[in-house]
C-alpha cells in the first residue's frame, strides 16, 4: 500500500490547522493575571517555541548553513528569485482583494516579466526595470478589512502568527502553486528547497537574535506582532 504523504491536500492540512487552534483555545485557561495582553496563550506559545528551536538547532539551521556555505552564490540567488516570483502573483491576488490598483498591477507585471524573460522566475528582470514588488499575504487581506488580529500564536514549524495570520496561512498555503503541484515527488522537492532558501535567508538575523535578546521569545513576538500592526496600519491609511 503506497501511504500518503504529509499534508497531501488542502483539506488536510485545514483540518490539522483547525485543530490546532482548537487546542489552543483550550490551554488558553491556563493563563494567569500577569499574561501579556497581546499574548494569552503563552504558556502554549512557549511550548511551541521550544519545539520549534529544537527542531531548527538540530535540523533547518545545519541544512541551511551547509545551503549557503556550497551553494554557488548565483545559485542562490536564483532559487530565492523563482520562489519570490510565484509569491508576486498571490501578492497581486492580495492587492486587488484589498483595491489597491497599482500594487495588484506591479505585481502581475513582476510575474509576468519574470515568468517569460526571466527563465521562470530565475532572473529577476521586473527589478531592474523597476518594477517593484510589494509582497502581501491574506492575512494582511483580513487585517485591511477590519479583522483583528486575535491572540498571538506560536504555530508548530511556521513559527510567529495570530488568530488572524494563521487564518490567513490556511488561504495561502490552498492556492500556493507548489503546494498544489500534482507530481508528489516535485512538489516535495520544491517544498523542501523553498523551506531551505527561506531558513538561509534568516541566518544573519538569527544570529543577531541570539546576541541580542536575552528571552528570544519575547523579543520574537514583540517584533512580529509591532511589524504586522504596522503593515496593516499602512495599508488602512493609504
Amino acid at each position: 500500500m503506497k501511504l500518503k504523504p504529509l499534508f497531501a491536500s488542502d483539506q488536510r492540512f485545514g483540518r490539522v490547522c483547525l485543530a490546532s487552534l482548537l487546542l489552543v483555545c483550550t490551554v488558553g485557561c491556563a493563563t494567569g493575571p500577569d499574561a501579556n495582553p497581546r499574548d494569552p496563550l503563552e504558556p502554549f506559545n512557549r511550548g511551541v517555541y521550544r519545539f520549534n528551536d529544537a527542531v531548527d538547532t538540530a535540523v533547518l539551521k545545519p541544512v541551511a548553513t551547509v545551503y549557503k556555505d556550497v551553494t554557488p552564490s548565483p545559485v542562490q540567488t536564483g532559487v530565492s528569485n523563482f520562489f519570490g516570483n510565484l509569491g508576486d502573483l498571490w501578492s497581486s491576488a492580495n492587492a486587488a482583494f484589498q483595491l489597491r490598483p497599482r500594487e495588484a498591477t506591479e505585481n502581475l507585471m513582476r510575474f509576468s516579466v519574470n515568468s517569460v524573460f526571466g527563465l521562470a522566475g530565475l532572473l529577476d528582470i521586473a527589478t531592474e526595470a523597476g518594477i517593484p514588488r510589494t509582497r502581501l499575504d491574506f492575512g494582511q487581506t483580513l487585517g485591511r478589512w477590519g479583522a483583528p488580529a486575535g491572540a498571538y500564536l506560536v504555530l508548530p514549524i511556521f513559527g510567529p502568527s495570530s488568530v488572524r495570520d494563521g487564518t490567513g496561512l490556511v488561504v495561502d498555503m490552498s492556492v500556493d502553486l507548489v503546494s498544489g503541484m500534482n507530481d508528489v515527488s516535485a512538489r516535495n522537492a520544491l517544498t523542501a528547497l523553498r523551506v531551505v532558501d527561506t531558513r538561509a535567508g534568516l541566518l544573519r538575523a538569527t544570529t543577531l537574535l541570539e546576541e541580542a535578546a536575552l528571552d528570544k521569545y519575547s523579543f520574537t513576538r514583540d517584533l512580529y506582532l509591532n511589524r504586522r500592526q504596522g503593515q496593516i496600519d499602512d495599508m488602512v491609511n493609504q
